[in-house]
């Protein structure tokens, strides 16, 4: 999207400043003695929208890779995420030691946080946790994953227990089965406590059933709105649930199976007889369900939204779902033919909150611990991890998130003029490592993939030079002014 002079005039004016560009050093003399973090090597315009594409913002070092081996072999290391050292990510996790505990060991060290009234700190590890993977893990397509199947089985921590069984959920549920098989993932959430709380399903038994956890099961989890299932088949599949809950004593917050609370009749699900099973009446129905064509296209067509454009295309959809049908599932072949077939074909995707703090975070190299500084701006933006009032997820359209820019364009420029608590950044050193000579055709090929226009060019600095920048703000209002422009806002 083009960069007007009147954009950049807007963005300018949330910066003071006393000087005049023209006095400005060389850049080299205000990086002096700073070491190189690594070449940036020339992209392809297709290869830079696919990194942004795949991860949460292109580091140099993904760059360089790319340049290495290109994209289609890169995609290959990405979808096998077990053989990428991730090492100095896990270490930046070490304090968050609530990641892995039991739902048992959480909900004892809730009770001790209770009497100093401070339930928020584990949905607030989590959070932190969840956006330091985003920002430094190696594992990038697998962290853009697993935000994807959080948003598909999504669940808010502020309802009941959710706030320390999301926890639990997002380590056994999303992180598990990221790349793994659609039958496993749809299994480990359907006996997810935090999803059976966060969906009602402990109110769910015989002589009063709650539809609230089947309905959603068929809508948002499996077969899609329109995946031809009545009210007839939420009404009975609700009955197969019946008696499916969460341990409340011994083992707490694992899940249970109480019998006595449970429908013993014959249900019909999908115009299938279903006989009295117990426990096994909705495992057959989730088996079923995992393997409906309904639901391979559902999938398929949110997994192709997320990654290459708002309308995929009808003919990528159609090949993807009968890769998924012909493997029962398998979610890496699936997003295999997705990527490769399809990123040449990808249009332009608006980058939601995270994704353009993370970016803006990844691509100017920040050292952040991704807390209270950087997550009061999220919610500013609207969208703070598993915080989505309702059960369909953070929204995967443009249209959704166009109308809160001010928040944007305030965290672009607290970023570059390092003014978020333990967060910084360096530019002089990350530009000195460009090897450009000018420092605006350096930002503006890191950020945005190429180096401005002539006319964008000379709009933005015009409107440096009527804001007289000095010297100290001269870098933080052109990474500030990248950040927050038209183009930085899409992928």
């Amino acid at each position: 999207m083009p960069l007007s002079r009147r954009d950049f005039l807007k963005l300018t004016g949330l910066v003071a400043s006393s000087a005049a560009l023209a006095s400005c050093r060389p850049l080299y003399e205000l990086a002096a003695g700073d070491p190189p973090l690594g070449d940036w090597p020339p992209l392809h315009p297709a290869d830079f929208r696919a990194l942004n594409r795949l991860t949460f913002g292109a580091r140099p070092s993904e760059r360089a890779r790319v340049a290495e081996i290109g994209i289609q072999a890169w995609v290959e290391e990405q979808l096998a995420p077990e053989a990428i050292d991730d090492f100095a990510c896990s270490l930046r996790l070490r304090n968050l030691d609530t990641l892995a505990m039991s739902g048992q060991q959480l909900f004892d060290l809730s009770n001790e946080l209770f009497d100093d009234f401070d339930l928020e700190t584990v949905p607030n590890q989590l959070r932190q946790g969840t956006l330091l993977r985003q920002v430094y893990s190696r594992r990038q397509l697998y962290e853009v994953l697993v935000e994807f199947w959080n948003d598909h089985f999504s669940i808010a921590t502020d309802k009941g227990e959710c706030y320390y069984l999301k926890t639990v959920d997002d380590r056994e549920v999303a992180r598990a089965h990221a790349f793994g098989s659609f039958r496993d993932l749809l299994w480990a959430s359907a006996h997810s406590p935090a999803m059976l709380i966060y969906l009602d399903n402990q109110a769910n038994h015989k002589g009063a059933p709650n539809e609230n956890y089947a309905r959603e099961l068929l809508e948002l989890h499996s077969l899609g709105v329109h995946g031809g299932y009545s009210q007839a088949d939420v009404m009975e599949l609700a009955r197969c649930l019946t008696g499916w809950g969460v341990k409340e004593h011994f083992w707490r917050g694992a899940f249970s199976f109480d019998n006595e609370k449970h429908d013993p009749g014959e249900k019909i699900v999908l115009g299938v007889r279903i006989p009295a099973g117990g426990q096994e009446e909705a495992e057959s129905v989730l088996e079923r369900l995992s393997k409906h064509p309904s639901s391979a296209q559902f999938i398929v067509e949110k997994l192709a939204r997320r990654f290459l454009s708002d309308n995929p295309p009808a003919q990528l959809i159609q090949k993807a779902v009968a890769v998924f049908e012909s493997s029962t599932g398998d979610i890496r072949a699936t997003l295999r033919v997705i990527l490769l077939d399809g990123l040449p074909l990808a249009r332009e995707k608006y980058r939601r909150p995270v994704n353009f703090v993370a970016a803006s975070l990844r691509m100017l190299n920040a050292e952040s611990d991704c807390g209270p500084a950087v997550q009061e701006y999220l919610m500013r933006m609207g969208q703070v991890p598993f915080n989505w009032p309702t059960p369909d997820g953070y929204p995967d359209r443009a249209a959704a998130w166009q109308g809160n820019l001010m928040p944007r364009w305030q965290f672009a420029f607290a970023l570059a003029r390092n003014e978020l608590d333990k967060t910084e950044v360096d530019l002089p050193a990350l530009l000195v490592a460009s090897g450009a000579e000018s420092p605006l055709n350096a930002l503006s090929t890191l950020l945005i993939g190429s180096p401005l226009p002539a006319a964008e060019r000379e709009a933005l600095l015009a409107a440096i030079r009527a804001a007289g920048a000095s010297d100290d703000e001269l870098l933080p209002i052109l990474a500030g002014g990248l950040l927050a422009s038209p183009a930085f806002q899409w992928r």
